[in-house]
């Protein structure tokens, strides 16, 4: 008999908390302006590039106010090598400039704010928000969305969907880590290509009799 999406979730929650009970979280960084530079920086882009890049972009730029005076240039010609460099950098720009003129220098702790600065989406807002100031966000990226899917927890119709039905399915005491223990699973085991939703030991778990490949909606 097929599982019930409850007991799905219940063994995910188990497993995930079993192989990574205390998640890092994956971009580097020192407070809250660090680590909002680092998501938009992560966009289209893998955290590991960021990390190489943001070393040399903080020792500079570590401030709004130093992120201002380096400018959009100065700050495309460090991190020309990401993806979307160029339109990144006029974020960056605008919205050091953003958080001095209207928050006083500091990075805002709601969403409306947040989302209101340039190239801030509610997914970046969503992991400012968990990872920042502690509040209960469930930041949903490539790797939650396909594994939602794969493990019977969301139709995948949008990351909104998603989002919405992962909330429904666990507590929200553990929605801050469980979306970075998502994260590291999806990386390390249900790799886009690796797993099809049959060969990691979640998904065989999960629907041991399943016989298609599980085709995944993209974001």
């Amino acid at each position: 008999m097929a599982m019930l999406k409850k007991e799905r979730a219940a063994i995910v929650f188990e497993r995930l908390n079993t192989l990574y009970p205390d998640p890092p979280i994956p971009l580097d960084h020192t407070d809250e302006f660090t680590l909002l530079v680092a998501v938009l920086l992560s966009a289209q882009c893998t955290d590991k590039k960021v990390n190489e890049i943001t070393p040399e972009l903080f020792s500079v730029a570590g401030t709004p106010s130093k992120m201002r005076e380096l400018g959009e240039e100065g700050i495309l010609e460090i991190i020309r090598p990401l993806g979307l460099s160029k339109q990144k950098a006029k974020a960056l720009a605008k919205l050091s400039g953003m958080l001095i003129d209207l928050h006083e220098g500091q990075v805002p702790s709601t969403f409306e704010e947040l989302e209101a600065l340039p190239g801030v989406g509610h997914k970046t807002a969503s992991v400012v928000m968990s990872q920042a100031f502690g509040f209960p966000a469930f930041p949903v990226d490539t790797h939650i969305h396909r594994l939602a899917q794969r493990w019977g927890l969301s139709s995948g119709k949008s990351v909104v969907q998603t989002e919405r039905d992962l909330k429904s399915l666990f507590p929200e005491s553990s929605w801050n880590k469980l979306h970075l223990q998502i994260i590291f699973y999806g990386r390390e085991f249900c790799t886009a290509r690796g797993c099809d939703g049959r060969v990691c030991d979640l998904c065989h778990e999960l629907y041991p009799n399943r016989r298609k490949p599980v085709t995944w909606i993209k974001p």
